[in-house]
């Protein structure tokens, strides 16, 4: 690990995963679920008991194309960062902005703005000029970061997939 003073000598890459990158993505995942799980659909225990296999699977699909991708921050060989877009069928103009975490000696070093511009490009070549996201409502340090970089709160609201006592509100911005 660094200290403070060294992170800022470290330059951070951002950009499209790639189907190399899944066990490492994978590790991590399980660093995100662990860090906070309120934050993510799917639980440490869920994704600790996935294959391996299955996993690179999907995280393969995602890797080229339009419909979704995954966009890593690199830092000195590790990764420290994440952020994932994908299609809402309903909404053929918005790409929903998902999985976005950076690593916590991280936050607060320009990541999220830089990982959100990837996702915005690459939504824009789709042809999907607005993201969207959800956050939990609770979660003002989050939502506080998505109303720096531009999200606005839509009024929206939506229960948790997975904890229904738990309300999120969705944010959007230009992509």
């Amino acid at each position: 690990m660094h200290g403070g003073n060294d992170l800022e000598s470290i330059s951070v890459t951002v950009r499209r995963a790639a189907p190399q990158d899944a066990t490492r993505v994978r590790a991590l995942r399980l660093e995100m679920l662990t860090d906070a799980p309120l934050a993510f659909v799917e639980r440490i225990d869920e994704a600790v008991a996935r294959p391996h296999g299955q996993f690179r699977a999907r995280f393969t699909d995602q890797s080229t194309g339009t419909a979704s991708a995954q966009f890593l921050a690199e830092a000195d060989g590790r990764l420290v960062g994440h952020a994932g877009g994908m299609t809402v069928g309903q909404a053929p103009e918005v790409s929903l902005l998902y999985a976005v975490y950076i690593t916590p000696e991280w936050r607060g070093r320009g990541l999220l703005r830089r990982l959100v511009a990837a996702v915005g490009d690459w939504s824009r070549q789709a042809g999907r000029p607005r993201l969207e996201l959800e956050v939990v409502t609770s979660n003002r340090r989050a939502i506080e970061a998505y109303q720096r970089i531009g999200f606005v709160d839509t009024g929206r609201r939506a229960p948790h997939p997975t904890i229904p006592v738990l309300t999120e509100l969705v944010m959007t911005r230009p992509a």
